[in-house]
């Protein structure tokens, strides 16, 4: 990345020659030439930032405006998304959600969140897709499904990935059972278990 003083010496190189454009240090040409420079290294140095902003993996300050396009903070935001690891975890799992109703689909939905789960889908007994050993009944377990994850799902502060003043340690499921909820199937019933 160049330099103010190496971008000084290239306006100067740019300017036709004569005596009407004195190069000189101290006169008013240098000073304005090199006022410009101090501006175009700087420039230059803040556009080299503009990839990493621009990929919502690694973006920082352009963070609240990913999250304004992407409606977050949304009403499943809980204590982890106050880190700057959730918050992005939160936008990327908003950004590359397709959509689905399988159980696959509400694992990766977790993961994306930074949760480990998952999921036992209760089904009624069924003469040629069941075993013999099912139970014969489910009734009102049709449409239920049971979700297993971690009694507690801890993030921590990493290097790089985290904000100076962030706790060390943040924890809670509030928002997995929000988002799982918000998103799960009208007509179906999420349980949710922790621990073993």
């Amino acid at each position: 990345m160049p330099t103010a003083a190496e971008y000084r010496e290239q306006l100067k190189a740019l300017l036709p020659p004569g005596q009407a454009f004195p190069r000189d240090p101290g006169t008013t040409l240098h000073d304005l030439l090199d006022g410009m420079s101090i501006e175009l290294a700087r420039v230059d140095a803040r556009a080299s930032s503009l990839p990493q902003e621009a990929n919502p993996r690694s973006s920082a300050e352009l963070l609240p405006d990913w999250e304004r396009v992407a409606g977050l903070p949304d009403k499943c935001s809980g204590a982890i998304e106050e880190t700057l690891q959730g918050r992005r975890n939160a936008l990327l799992a908003k950004l590359t959600s397709t959509g689905g109703q399988s159980a696959a689909y509400f694992i990766e939905l977790a993961a994306a969140l930074g949760y480990d789960i998952t999921i036992e889908v209760f089904r009624p007994f069924r003469a040629g897709h069941s075993f013999a050993g099912d139970l014969l009944t489910n009734g009102p377990w049709a449409f239920t499904w049971r979700v297993r994850s971690p009694a507690v799902s801890v993030t921590y502060f990493r290097a790089g990935q985290s904000a100076a003043g962030e706790r060390l340690r943040t924890w809670g499921n509030d928002t997995l059972e929000c988002k799982l909820n918000q998103l799960k199937p009208a007509h179906t019933i999420a349980l949710f278990a922790y621990g073993e």
